[in-house]
């Protein structure tokens, strides 16, 4: 079947792009008041919020007294002092209220004995300003993401939020600055589908895919960042990954850092508790991107596990089977089926693994999208809203504090579609398409379909993948970064030769594998023009060859800008160190 030029045209008040936690929140919170649809490259279930297992982080107080503020100088402290105060303080106020909003939905929460929702314990949460542990994530036994996704798509469902799923964005439409909408290829029956909105919000994840041993899903490539780049606005901090401490090794899925939390410990080769040693206080439950750090250094220092001494263990087999089997039931389910260990008898091998991207489309705390203007304040972008992993509040800062991802999910998606339907409801009409809209990614498809290049796509990709991680992952250098854009760029130039397997239209994975390399590429670009530029070592950015933070000269936000050769400028910004209501939390040492 031939790429047709005809476009089909959607009319729609709000417009949500990815069916995760965060654009079904969104979704379900416009879709109460404007006509709302949303498009997904996957059925919304299968979204990669279903992977998340260990809870959502929210000031309860359901096991011991615990306060918002305790919670707000933990998410700081987490974040390295690099996250946005004000946001941080709006988000960790909020947590108990979309919290009991969940429940009050249906959300299967897991219960203490007198009925209240369970919650666990969780790296780097703390009571009363770091002086204890904290049980502060709010759980769903390992399976919570898994519960929040089918509880807000069958809320959604009952709003009348219409779904176009396993729809492919191409191009983000914008004129005279107005974001006016979308163009989306339909992959089930192939064509163009021009989505023209009055609010669009992006909520399509992260671009942890860019590495080789990564927790995410497939689809986790990059692309709203991407075509933001392309549209000519800027992503925020995109050199800050996480590299979850705990990835199965030679999988790369994720072991929920609530294992630790129920009493898991790492141990290297000579069955040695070594996070005693690297976070003296916190032990095994310091932050992600400590205890990261830590493995990857006894893998340094020829004290891993295994034949290749590359990985730890971690050991969960003490907590009990009945225990395992009650809160943690999805782990040992992970760990038989891609370590092949059975965790009630004997430890999971685990190795750092890309999990969570801090940087993306730059947002106030209205999830409203903000960009430099022309006299360099900072200005929204009308008619464009970003949630979840795909933006950047900044919440997380260097380094996100665990659960803080549901909990960033649920109230910056709500205050997404609270934003999109009031912005809707006070617009006349639709906004002006610009003239061709759509042409650009109407070319990209064309180009991709009739290239008669000869170089191998899944090659391509995977040698990508493998720089990204060799060069620029839990430790870098300049000389290996300098590299890796070498990289990048000969990857490029062998990508405009790509040719495509299939060249039909319906379910054309391979077009779609393209299109994602083609996002990756920018997005890699990015993370290292900012990691190459920024000559410090900060939450998960860890550069060996400048060791130490240095507030006075990177205290501040990377903003990235895509030229059109394909190579990355940057910018900068202040980092907000006001909060909404109360003092600010003064920089310092950051100790575990």
């Amino acid at each position: 079947m031939p790429i047709s030029d005809n476009i089909t045209i959607h009319r729609v008040d709000a417009l949500v792009v990815g069916a995760g936690g965060s654009g079904l929140r969104a979704a379900l919170e416009a879709g109460r008041q404007v006509n709302t649809a949303v498009i997904s490259q996957v059925f919304p279930t299968r979204s990669h919020t279903v992977s998340a297992q260990g809870g959502i982080g929210a000031s309860l107080s359901n096991v011991e007294q615990d306060d918002w503020r305790y919670h707000m100088f933990d998410t700081v402290k987490g974040s390295d002092w690099l996250g946005d105060q004000d946001a941080i303080e709006f988000m960790c106020r909020e947590a108990p209220n979309v919290v009991i909003e969940l429940e009050h939905m249906g959300l299967p929460f897991s219960r203490m004995d007198d009925g209240r929702i369970y919650q666990r314990a969780f790296g780097g949460h703390t009571s009363k300003f770091g002086a204890g542990s904290v049980h502060r994530s709010c759980a769903a036994a390992d399976r919570t993401g898994h519960a929040m996704l089918h509880t807000l798509f069958e809320e959604c469902l009952k709003h009348g939020v219409r779904f176009y799923n396993e729809f492919y964005m191409l191009e983000l439409i914008v004129n005279q600055g107005v974001v006016c909408g979308v163009l989306a290829w339909d992959m089930v029956k192939g064509g163009f589908h021009l989505f023209h909105a009055k609010a669009t919000l992006f909520a399509t994840g992260g671009y942890s895919r860019a590495y080789r041993t990564t927790s995410n899903a497939h689809i986790c490539t990059g692309d709203g960042a991407a075509l933001t780049l392309r549209a000519g606005l800027p992503c925020e901090d995109m050199e800050f990954l996480q590299f979850h401490p705990t990835g199965i090794y030679g999988a790369g899925n994720l072991i929920t850092e609530g294992v630790r939390g129920e009493g898991g410990y790492l141990v290297n080769c000579h069955k040695d508790r070594f996070m005693e040693v690297c976070a003296p206080h916190e032990k095994d439950l310091a932050c992600r991107d400590v205890v990261s750090r830590g493995i990857a250094e006894e893998v340094r220092h020829g004290r891993g596990c295994g034949p290749n001494q590359d990985y730890a263990l971690l050991h969960i087999e003490h907590i009990g089977k009945e225990k395992i089997m009650e809160r943690l039931p999805g782990i040992w389910e992970l760990a038989m089926v891609f370590a092949g260990v059975d965790c009630t008898k004997e430890p999971i091998p685990v190795v750092p693994t890309a999990h969570y991207s801090m940087g993306g489309i730059p947002t106030d705390r209205f999830a409203q999208v903000v960009a430099p203007g022309p006299d360099g304040d900072e200005r929204v972008v009308p008619g464009f809203y970003a949630s979840g992993e795909a933006a950047c509040a900044s919440v997380h800062g260097a380094n996100r504090l665990g659960t803080n991802s549901l909990l960033d999910l649920m109230v910056f998606g709500r205050e997404g579609g609270k934003q999109m339907a009031r912005y809707a409801i006070g617009l006349a009409d639709w906004p002006e398409l610009p003239e061709n809209p759509g042409a650009q990614g109407l070319a990209e498809v064309k180009g991709l379909m009739e290239s008669k290049g000869g170089q191998r796509l899944g090659l391509i990709m995977e040698t990508l993948r493998g720089d990204m991680e060799r060069h620029c992952g839990v430790f870098r250098t300049e000389a290996d970064m300098v590299e890796l854009k070498g990289k990048i760029k000969a990857h490029r130039q062998a990508f405009a030769q790509v040719s495509l397997a299939d060249h039909g239209a319906a379910y054309n994975l391979d077009l779609i594998e393209a299109l994602e390399l083609g996002h990756m590429l920018d997005v890699c670009a990015a993370i290292t023009e900012g990691a190459l530029a920024r000559q410090e070592s900060r939450g998960g950015h860890y550069r060996d060859d400048f060791p130490n933070r240095d507030d006075v000269n990177w205290h501040q936000h990377t903003l990235s800008f895509l030229e059109p050769d394909g190579s990355v400028s940057l910018a900068y910004k202040p980092v907000r160190m006001q909060p909404l209501t109360v003092e600010s939390i003064a920089l310092a040492e950051r100790k575990y």
